[in-house]
């Protein structure tokens, strides 16, 4: 890996229109079109690049595409190996990039530019080592893992020393936990049956054959009129039975008052949770919506800028599930801070999958979880949606409602050459297409 240089990075503004299908539409995002600024990382190496994305819905993604074309600088001409050997520091230095920061800081487009950018290195880095993401990181020793997390703002919580301690705890089984996850693969959830342009006969056909495809656990975006809120949830109950788990998402369509009423008024459906019931900002928000609409269980975290901010969810006793995502913080080394503190308080990490590349990039920090952070798979479950797969090298594998342990070197992000060259914006043949 001495040997292997970044000679360039290569930037796309990839849009994909999903918004004619009203695929990822909710309550507050009505018209998305699944979208990411794209980073390839050319080596000197014959054949091997590193890929990384970070999520966005269309319009906007250009500014993250400017921010990540500026962040391209500390990774252009470095060797692999100088980069991996600190990937805090790595991580410091595009994170805490002194005038760049105030526009953050570790937060917005710039924490989702600086995520595109560590993704990127962390693929190139396993294929380097021939490796599955998970796989590398399963395989990493316990104070190599803890010395990948910034602790400057969340030690108070998690330690170094900590961190240690809890992966030696669950480092001599892991290889038994993979056995297992290799046999049955690892529960998901599907929200492809329940957007929210979606109409009742096409919600009904979806349930119908998500069903007969072997899924146990449904989401339905909410967020509208409360009487059609329920309706909808009662058309996808009457499908799914009473056995199979059903959870709600509002996507911060609401203020507190109106969340816990708005809650209440979907008992009726027995949610597994509430997912994003008001602004992700809101710690004591949701502290407040979760005591008064308990036993429902409340969600968040998709859209929750930084370690810091789930550090204070889980202080506060405002969620009772933890859905990290891979592009909203700064990509694997903050993912494995906020995963070793749900460990701490108890709380159970459900990855939110919701968009283009996250399914393939989250099975491996849940499947890393699983198998050298909580041990378990009590009450977890992966999001998964089922668009857009066809376009990655790697996509993901789902049999019966589990996602399949990925074999294949890196993080599972390589776009195929003819989807990139067909959806890259606004001069792609897909978008020329779009304007005749």
């Amino acid at each position: 890996m001495s040997e292997i240089t970044i000679t360039n990075v290569r930037i796309i503004d990839l849009r994909f229109p999903t918004s004619r299908e009203q695929i990822g539409s909710d309550a507050v995002n009505k018209d998305p079109d699944y979208s990411a600024a794209y980073c390839i990382l050319e080596t000197n190496q014959p054949g091997l690049t590193g890929h990384g994305l970070t999520f966005t819905l269309g319009r906007g993604t250009e500014l993250c595409v400017g921010a990540l074309s500026y962040l391209a600088q500390f990774a252009r001409g470095r060797r692999l190996d100088e980069l991996t050997s600190d990937l805090r520091a790595f991580s410091r230095q595009l994170t805490g990039e002194t005038q760049f920061r105030w526009l953050g800081p570790e937060k917005g487009v710039i924490h989702l530019a600086c995520s595109a950018l560590l993704n990127a290195v962390w693929d190139l880095y396993a294929k380097a080592e021939g490796k599955p993401l998970w796989r590398l990181l399963a395989e990493m020793e316990p104070a190599r893992l803890a010395a990948l997390i910034d602790y400057r703002y969340i030690a108070d919580v998690l330690t170094e020393n900590e961190a240690v301690e809890m992966l030696c705890k669950q480092r001599p089984r892991w290889q038994q936990r993979l056995a297992l996850l290799e046999l049955d693969g690892y529960a998901a959830y599907t929200t492809s049956v329940g957007w929210y342009g979606f109409s009742d006969e096409k919600i009904r056909r979806l349930c119908r054959e998500a069903i007969a495809a072997g899924w146990t656990h449904f989401k339905l975006k909410v967020g509208g009129d409360s009487e059609n809120d329920l309706r909808r949830g009662l058309i996808v109950r009457e499908e799914i039975g009473e056995k199979n788990k059903l959870m709600v998402d509002a996507n911060q369509r609401w203020g507190v008052p109106e969340a816990i009423e708005k809650t209440k008024a979907l008992a009726e459906l027995n949610p597994w949770w509430m997912e994003e019931p008001t602004s992700p900002d809101d710690i004591l928000g949701h502290a407040r919506i979760r005591r008064e609409v308990a036993p429902i269980r409340i969600a968040t975290g998709e859209h929750v800028h930084n370690a810091v901010m789930f550090k204070q969810l889980f202080q506060a006793g405002a969620i009772d599930v933890c859905q990290i995502d891979s592009c909203r913080v700064a990509s694997v080394n903050e993912n494995l801070a906020i995963m070793l503190m749900a460990a701490k308080f108890g709380i159970p990490v459900c990855p939110h999958a919701g968009g283009v590349g996250l399914c393939e990039y989250v099975q491996h920090l849940a499947i890393f979880d699983y198998l050298c952070i909580s041990a378990t798979m009590e009450n977890r479950v992966i999001e998964y949606v089922d668009h857009l797969h066809q376009h990655f090298v790697t996509p993901v594998v789902i049999r019966r409602g589990h996602y399949m342990v990925p074999q294949a070197a890196g993080y599972s992000i390589e776009i195929k050459p003819e989807s990139l060259k067909e959806f890259s914006f606004p001069d792609g043949p897909a978008w020329k297409r779009e304007k005749q």
